[in-house]
């Protein structure tokens, strides 16, 4: 599920900036390394058995390189997600969602918002 009207969507920012306002959200960027994008993680477990949801953010660069760190970043639209052991991680609009998880992901992007504002080009 796309979480929309964050504010975040579309913000310009160095790679930098960027994994230091992720990082102090709690959010982890994805181990893999890759020259143009970025995946960030936050884990939302549950009592549902074999469920755990993510809110998962993405960028991609318009100029540098991930790899070396110099990139510049466009943020895409938030993501909500719910894994299904052992199946994988659907982000569908069909899910259903709790509120409470709806609702943490609404407030932890209105903080991550606060802190890229400082930093958008």
């Amino acid at each position: 599920m796309k979480i929309e009207n964050t504010g975040i969507e579309g913000a310009i920012v160095d790679l930098k900036p960027l994994d230091h306002v992720m990082s102090q959200a709690s959010f982890v960027r994805a181990g893999q390394w890759d020259y143009e994008r970025v995946t960030y993680d936050y884990k939302i477990g549950s009592a549902e058995k074999n469920i755990t949801y993510y809110i998962r953010l993405q960028g991609y660069a318009l100029e540098g390189d991930v790899d070396k760190g110099d990139a510049v970043m466009k943020v895409m639209t938030p993501l909500l997600g719910k894994h299904y052991y052992p199946h994988g991680i659907e982000y569908g609009e069909q899910e259903n969602f709790p509120q409470s998880v709806v609702d943490r992901a609404t407030n932890l992007f209105k903080s991550v918002k606060d802190e890229l504002d400082k930093y958008k080009k």
